[in-house]
């Protein structure tokens, strides 16, 4: 038995040095095992498999000295699967640490309804007289007054919301007023309602229900909406850069490759594709799950897909895939009977993902390997709550000085935003690099112009080394670009509230002297109009007279005066 102290765990080795290549025979492997003493069960995992190894090989029949089958020493010598993530656990915040108090949509449309940033806290309410949803930083937790600022430019409900990645401030809605709009949230959250987005994006013919931001190109924008149409937008210009059209019915998830190249996505027709999101050309496609309920696929970091949807006796399933072989699934494995669609939730620093249910009171997490099964399960996070929405914190948002991986929050039905923090045990409090590679910044690698020219990049890594400082803001350098992020006017031609410095009261004076004298103006003119419609009437009277006086005396009409014109 060996402690590492790295890993802070136990290292047991039983017979290893004992059994070489010329001595795997039935006598030396059951002599191994039988020398494993352990009344308290400290050694559990170990004993288990040296018991199933036991019991395979009696049943093989083998003579005392006879060779044992490859397939059996190979079980032998691998008894526990090494893995860094084994003892994850998860933890939910105490309630003053979380958000109360929220009215979360209840919308049946099959969204997360939640956002998630280094900065701010996004979810999707319900709101009399149009869509809405609320913005919160991080530090105001605790219950939340019913009269807070919202985000409420929509005429429709908000389906589905999302932050750019590249900039904490911004993000993205699609409501079912079939328009998507872009905004600013100014650093410290907003003091008061917002209804001026930076941008309108207008293309779509129905409701859209699904925004997605570009993971290297800079104001790049993926929607999708229930007319069946994919769009990406050039959110600087405000210009749709390409139209996909290549999907026979309501477009269920979507999602990028790593460097972006490749886009992902899954239909009603129960057909996963791979698409080339510059030309919208298939590249493959298949079927994903045979049941009819929504499915969800994602791309992991080295080029597999993972997917979620149901079978034809409606239970949830899981898959791991290729892209050069999508119809025949590497694995797939059912969960359950459940009803709710799964939503995987991936995170490429530590190749683990979770599945969050709709509906459901338990997160599940699995970790992705080279060594099968490939999908191996770790363990289950269980609140008595069931959850109606979950959104997941990037990376760069965890605190790594508790050895914290992942943090999720649960929205709940009774209004409760739940936190829960993923956490690995290690004694020590360095900072631990084996749990923390370089992960995925805040810079864009490319612009959009370069991104549809044809070039492919990489995301920009960081190292977490310290921590992570968030800036203070962005908007400064959104602004200063020339597109329509600083130079197209708000809706109404007025200024956003919380944006902006005050008009000077010189300023002020002059519009309204000027706004006077168009008043006068207009006056003068209005007079002068009637002065000549008057004219135009003695005019007529007077035609009228010498009509009348070159006819028949019986039928000539009386001469009206002036005034009575």
């Amino acid at each position: 038995i060996v402690w590492n102290p790295v890993s802070d765990s136990f290292e047991i080795a039983i017979g290893d040095s004992t059994v070489s290549d010329e001595s795997n025979t039935k006598r030396a492997i059951l002599s191994c095992i039988a020398r494993i003493f352990d009344p308290l069960g400290f050694t559990g995992p170990t004993t288990t498999r040296s018991k199933i190894v036991m019991q395979d090989i009696w049943k093989e029949k083998l003579d005392w000295d006879q060779q044992i089958p490859s397939h059996i020493l190979k079980m032998s010598f691998r008894v526990v699967r090494s893995s860094k993530f084994r003892h994850v656990y998860g933890q939910a915040l105490k309630r003053e640490h979380c958000y109360d108090n929220i009215r979360v949509s209840k919308s049946s449309w099959d969204s997360t309804f939640c956002a998630v940033n280094p900065k701010f806290l996004a979810i999707i309410v319900e709101s009399a007289g149009g869509g809405a949803f609320i913005v919160l930083p991080h530090n105001k937790v605790s219950r939340i007054a019913a009269d807070h600022p919202l985000v409420g430019g929509h005429k429709g409900p908000v389906l589905d919301i999302a932050w750019c990645p590249h900039n904490d401030n911004v993000i993205a809605s699609g409501s079912e007023d079939c328009v998507v709009k872009v905004w600013h949230i100014p650093d410290g959250g907003l003091h008061k309602t917002l209804t001026d987005p930076i941008v309108d994006l207008v293309y779509h013919q129905r409701r859209v229900g699904l925004v997605l931001w570009h993971p290297t190109a800079l104001n790049v924008l993926l929607t999708a909406g229930s007319d069946n149409q994919v769009v990406i937008w050039n959110v600087g210009t405000g210009e749709a850069l390409v139209e996909i059209d290549c999907h026979p019915d309501i477009v269920y998830s979507a999602c990028f490759n790593w460097d972006g190249s490749k886009l992902l996505t899954t239909c009603k027709d129960k057909k996963i594709r791979i698409i080339n999101p510059r030309t919208g050309e298939i590249e493959c496609d298949a079927i994903c799950h045979e049941g009819s309920k929504a499915t969800r696929a994602i791309f992991l970091r080295h080029g597999l897909v993972f997917t979620t949807g149901f079978s034809k006796m409606s239970e949830r399933q899981y898959s791991l895939r290729t892209p050069d072989c999508l119809g025949e699934p590497i694995v797939m494995v059912e969960l359950d009977t459940s009803n709710g669609v799964m939503f995987p939730l991936y995170d490429p620093d530590t190749n683990l993902v979770y599945l969050c249910g709709k509906g459901d009171s338990v997160i599940r997490y699995f970790e992705i390997t080279a060594e099968p099964p490939f999908v191996h399960y770790i363990n289950t996070f269980q609140t008595p709550d069931p959850q109606r929405g979950i959104g997941m914190m990037p990376k760069r948002g965890c605190d790594v000085s508790s050895c914290e991986i992942s943090r999720f929050y649960r929205l709940n039905n009774s209004g409760l935003c739940q936190v829960i923090t993923m956490t690995v045990p290690r004694k020590s409090e360095l900072f631990q690099e084996d749990l923390y590679p370089d992960t995925i910044g805040d810079t864009a690698a490319q612009s959009a112009d370069d991104w549809i020219g044809g070039q492919d990049a990489e995301p920009i890594l960081i190292s977490l080394k310290g921590g992570y400082k968030p800036p203070e803001s962005k908007s400064v350098s959104v602004h200063k670009r020339s597109n329509v992020l600083d130079k197209m006017p708000p809706k109404g031609g007025k200024a956003p509230a919380n944006q902006g410095a005050p008009v000077p009261d010189k300023t002020l004076q002059e519009f309204a002297d000027e706004i006077r004298k168009l008043k006068a103006m207009i006056v003068k003119h209005e007079n002068r109009i009637r002065a000549l419609e008057a004219e135009v009437a003695l005019n007529k009277a007077a035609q009228v007279d010498e009509d009348g006086a070159g006819g028949d005396g019986l039928n000539a009409q009386p001469t009206l005066a002036s005034d009575e014109v």
